[in-house]
């Protein structure tokens, strides 16, 4: 593990035991710090099906020292590919093959989300300066001009010099700093995986593809060495949701895909279960820092999955957090305005233009009509250009800003 020398003080604390979470604590032992990570749930783990990891993505995680053993869970896809549903035609197709990976210098791969968090766990097991703690809720911080005090459910003290907040989309961080309310999107997400003996041979392709419908699309994608594949189905509900994740209905999720083509549909009836997820995200924020604390990952710049960068923009959260203590020799007040300044707005970007491609893949009417023809035939280099902001990203530009 890469390290550099830091105070031997009061520990860094950490809200927050998921992905985001267990990249900061990894990526502060690197600089020498103690650190304790507080996880509510009784155990250390994570939830969810796959998610895709863009070049980005894997250039935070070498930085970590973590790239390999993610790399090793990964599957390298050929491909991402769109295709319209009404009528199966192929709207865009981008190459993530060796002109793509020497363009950003990293790969494109799909993944389990379980298999990026054991990256980062083993990683941080690895380390004897980061202690976890489960079943540890908390509920109040006050910081203070030298640290940060927070306090958990029980009412125990736990005194550091800094706190991230990195506990997610329902952040209590963020609730008593910010306040400020989530933005349900109306867009409802089934998610399942299903292994490739039950997955049809015609879409059993090395590609992250999606198929663009009125209002809905379908994803799918090999997962864990191609033994599974990943489902996700998306659509405007027709009911009021309020945030939040419960067990899906075959019989809901079916009735909101009767008109696209039977090739895509077929995905809808493979699931023998699905997890339902109402959708929100939050408005983009300029402010991360309150005196000693900040906030990290979705508890930062909760999001859409239309850009699929999730997990990427926390990873590198992480990783410019790291080279902002670093850069400013440990002065935490110069540190978190640094690690804020690079981070809002390219944060602000994903949240915002994942609204976007929603609205994008979601369009009917002539709309569709016009994506489809925009996109059609476009050379892989105008991709790849389009893209060279999100996926161009590494540990030596994180600070461009400072």
């Amino acid at each position: 593990m890469i390290t550099f020398a830091a105070p031997q003080t009061e520990p860094v604390l950490v809200v927050g035991g998921g992905i985001g979470g267990l990249a900061a604590a990894l990526g502060l032992a690197q600089l020498g710090y103690a650190v304790q990570v507080f996880e509510q749930a009784a155990q250390i783990g994570e939830i969810g099906a796959g998610i895709q990891l863009g070049p980005n993505a894997f250039s935070a995680l070498d930085a970590l020292g973590v790239g390999e053993r993610a790399r090793s869970r990964a599957v390298y896809i050929d491909e991402l590919v769109m295709h319209d549903a009404l009528d199966t035609s192929l709207v865009a197709r981008v190459p993530t093959g060796a002109t793509f990976r020497a363009r950003f210098g990293n790969p494109y791969a799909v993944i389990h989300r379980v298999d990026v968090h054991a990256a980062l766990l083993e990683g941080v097991q690895a380390s004897e300066r980061v202690c976890l703690h489960t079943d540890t809720r908390i509920v109040r911080v006050e910081p203070d001009d030298i640290g940060v005090t927070i306090i958990d459910q029980r009412g125990q003290r736990w005194r550091g010099q800094a706190l991230i907040g990195a506990d997610g989309v329902r952040s209590v961080v963020r609730a008593q700093f910010v306040g400020d309310p989530h933005r349900v999107t109306g867009h409802v997400v089934y998610r399942a995986v299903v292994d490739r003996a039950d997955f049809p041979e015609a879409l059993q392709w090395n590609a992250a593809s999606l198929w663009a419908g009125p209002r809905c699309h379908l994803v799918h994608y090999p997962l864990r060495g191609g033994q599974q594949y990943n489902v996700v189905v998306t659509f405007h509900s027709r009911e009021t949701e309020e945030w939040g994740v419960r067990e899906g209905s075959r019989e809901e999720v079916q009735s909101y895909f009767q008109d696209i083509h039977p090739l895509p549909r077929q995905l809808i009836d493979l699931p023998r279960s699905w997890k339902r997820w109402a959708t929100a995200d939050r408005d983009p924020i300029e402010h991360w820092v309150f005196g000693r604390v900040t906030i990290l990952g979705d508890a930062a710049h909760p999001t859409t999955q239309y850009m699929a960068q999730g997990a990427c923009m926390a990873l590198e959260d992480a990783v410019t957090l790291r080279e902002a203590l670093r850069h400013t020799d440990h002065d935490w007040a110069a540190a978190l305005d640094l690690y804020q300044r690079n981070r809002v707005a390219r944060t602000a970007r994903v949240v915002l233009s994942s609204r976007e491609m929603g609205r994008i893949y979601h369009a009917s009417g002539v709309e569709r009509l016009i994506r489809n023809q925009m996109w059609r035939d476009r050379p892989a280099e105008r991709f790849y250009d389009a893209l060279e902001w999100l996926y161009g990203w590494h540990v030596g530009s994180c600070l461009q800003q400072g």
